[in-house]
């Protein structure tokens, strides 16, 4: 279990804690927590174990579900289930002897985390939309696109995939370069599809999202953690493997029919929740959905949703 403190008073900060000398990974930050006990709820046993750990007091029905992450070291595997608290009575205070820090997110440096914390770090930062640009837009609409997604970005949008198939790769880094300043300035992620030489190029807050032809074909992160890696995924193998290389986050797809792809079988919300549940990374729902149905994805243990068509 995992908790996640990030309340008005704290400033948009969270509450890190470092593993003491003589346990296991230690010097390294995690999010307080413990374990679930026989017969409790996952609120319950948060509720218990931050007062024990940090002297404060939580209400169980004020916790929402963020992420639940399957995890293995070695031999030992676990289901860290994280829950976040924007409400708590009194001060954190360190009872176990461990140190605590304060810090926003967009600060932390998730290879200072124990592994199976990263996951909670990035599911805090990303936002529950993931806007993906249309395939048939073609070069000579490259100032349109520049307008629309100059606008999108001040309009909060966070996080956007620049998919041009019809444009070569110099044209979609150029426009990328064009849009890297703004985007830094409203903290804006912009990925380039399939593009790890030009993410590398281009820098920060520039990242790649890889296709699932490239994902299998690589054993470790492909950009370093200050630049977001994503995967597209369409099954479980595809997401143990976004996992294995450190991917920051997956789309699952397709969840309902689409008009583009007519002919594929959709998951439906009901498998893309077993797959997510089951996913050690956060995941976004693609494929027929609309920005409506953010709360049905979260609902379905998702990220949010991704798409085209309905987020222009």
């Amino acid at each position: 279990m995992a908790g996640v403190l990030r309340g008005a008073h704290a400033q948009g900060r969270v509450l890190l804690a470092q593993r003491p000398e003589g346990k296991h990974l230690a010097g390294l930050w995690e999010f307080p927590g413990g374990k679930l006990e026989p017969g409790e709820s996952p609120q319950h046993a948060l509720a218990r174990e931050l007062h024990e750990e940090l002297g404060i007091h939580i209400d169980p029905a004020d916790g929402a579900p963020l992420i639940r992450v399957p995890w293995r070291y070695g031999e030992r595997g676990l289901l860290l289930d994280a829950w976040q608290f924007t409400r708590w009575q009194g001060t954190p205070v360190s009872l176990e002897g461990q140190v605590l820090q304060w810090m926003r997110p967009s600060d932390i440096t998730p290879n200072l985390l124990a592994p199976a914390d990263r996951p909670i770090l990035q599911a805090l930062r990303l936002p529950s939309i993931y806007v993906i640009t249309p395939a048939d837009v073609t070069p000579d609409q490259a100032e349109l696109w520049y307008t629309r997604i100059s606008a999108a970005m001040e309009q909060g949008a966070g996080l956007i995939q620049l998919r041009f198939p019809l444009w070569t790769a110099g044209q979609v880094r150029d426009l990328a370069v064009r849009l890297q300043p703004q985007a830094m300035r409203c903290g804006v992620s912009l990925l380039l599809n399939e593009d790890i030489d030009g993410a590398r190029e281009l820098g920060a807050g520039i990242g790649v999202h890889l296709k699932s032809s490239q994902l299998v074909l690589l054993d470790e992160r492909p950009l370093p953690w200050t630049q977001l890696v994503g995967c597209s995924c369409h099954g479980a193998d595809a997401l143990r493997q976004a996992g294995h290389i450190s991917a920051d986050f997956a789309t699952l797809s397709p969840v309902v029919p689409t008009r583009s792809h007519p002919d594929v079988p959709a998951l439906g919300w009901s498998a893309f929740q077993l797959l997510a549940e089951a996913a050690a990374l956060p995941v976004y729902a693609l494929g027929g959905t609309t920005p409506e149905q953010v709360g049905l994805a979260r609902e379905c243990a998702g990220q949010g949703v991704a798409g085209i068509g309905a987020f222009w």
